[in-house]
């Protein structure tokens, strides 16, 4: 794929790029990678912020948004026009088979009787926030080809992050949690206490990544040289981050998660069944509705 030159002139008022990051935060430091790396191939000045609600991305608020797939399909869904899928990770190994997916693990403390989802009946559930893929919407789904709603479990809380939910299985004040891999797999890596902490008794998905998300305000000329830069992407801070490269996704990419939100509207939202509760307290960003990977 082409990449753009750096001295390519898109609008005389357009100087910058404005990136928004809604998912964890413990990829912050990719995210911030990839928006200085996109702003020096084309030329532009660039920055990151942290998103608050998604009500932001239907409005144009940022020019580029990283942003749950569940997000995702809802914002267009009510405004078609609002953003326009450009990339997407493809995570380091085999069980990815060089597709952007990923997987909602299912983990429970090392040591635990419990052995696969439906040991889980009547147990302790922790999830990230209510709008994410991998925290909810793909175990809604679950649920929902179960013929089970969120009343399986005896007991719901909102950790506020896949990190404070991983935390919350390993200190055994919960039971279990779908967790993203990919930010399974970094914070296993890096804290071996964890690792050995934790056991995964089933996997959910695969789902189609997070994307790099272009507002409908750009031009698909800009859309398109953003494109080739994320594709042209490499180095050290992927590799640490455990991403071989980026890949150009569309629209129709996201049809799986569409399919599954479809199939889990009669599971209701995560807090139906009236049994969930709050392991930390409301503050943060992701109580202003995002940071949902």
């Amino acid at each position: 794929m082409r990449l753009p030159s750096r001295r390519r002139a898109y609008a005389p008022s357009l100087t910058a790029l404005r990136f928004a990051t809604y998912l964890a935060p413990r990829n912050e430091r990719l995210y911030r990678f990839v928006a200085a790396d996109v702003g020096r191939r084309l030329g532009l000045e660039t920055e990151l912020v942290a998103g608050g609600s998604y009500d932001e991305l239907a409005a144009g608020a940022h020019d580029l948004a990283f942003v749950c797939g569940l997000p995702y399909v809802e914002v267009v869904g009510r405004a078609p026009e609002a953003l326009v899928p450009v990339a997407a990770p493809v995570l380091t190994g085999p069980r990815y088979a060089g597709r952007p997916i990923y997987f909602s693990d299912v983990v429970t403390r090392a040591g635990s009787d419990v052995r696969s989802f439906a040991d889980l009946r009547g147990r302790r559930w922790a999830y990230n926030e209510p709008r994410s893929h991998s925290g909810v919407g793909v175990v809604a789904h679950h649920l929902a080809l179960l013929g089970e709603t969120w009343a399986f479990f005896g007991g719901i809380v909102e950790a506020g992050f896949h990190q404070r939910a991983l935390r919350l299985v390993a200190e055994g004040a919960v039971d279990a949690a779908a967790i993203d891999s990919h930010v399974l797999a970094l914070e296993t890596r890096d804290d071996p206490a964890l690792r050995d902490a934790l056991a995964v008794v089933d996997a959910l998905g695969p789902s189609t990544i997070q994307p790099l998300a272009a507002a409908g305000h750009l031009s698909p000329r800009l859309v398109d040289d953003i494109r080739a830069a994320l594709v042209a992407l490499e180095g050290d801070v992927l590799a640490d981050h455990l991403v071989e490269r980026f890949m150009a996704v569309d629209d129709a990419d996201y049809d799986d998660v569409r399919a599954m939100a479809a199939g889990a509207v009669a599971v209701g939202p995560i807090d139906a069944a009236g049994i969930t509760g709050r392991a930390t307290p409301s503050r943060g960003r992701a109580d202003r509705g995002g940071r949902s990977p």
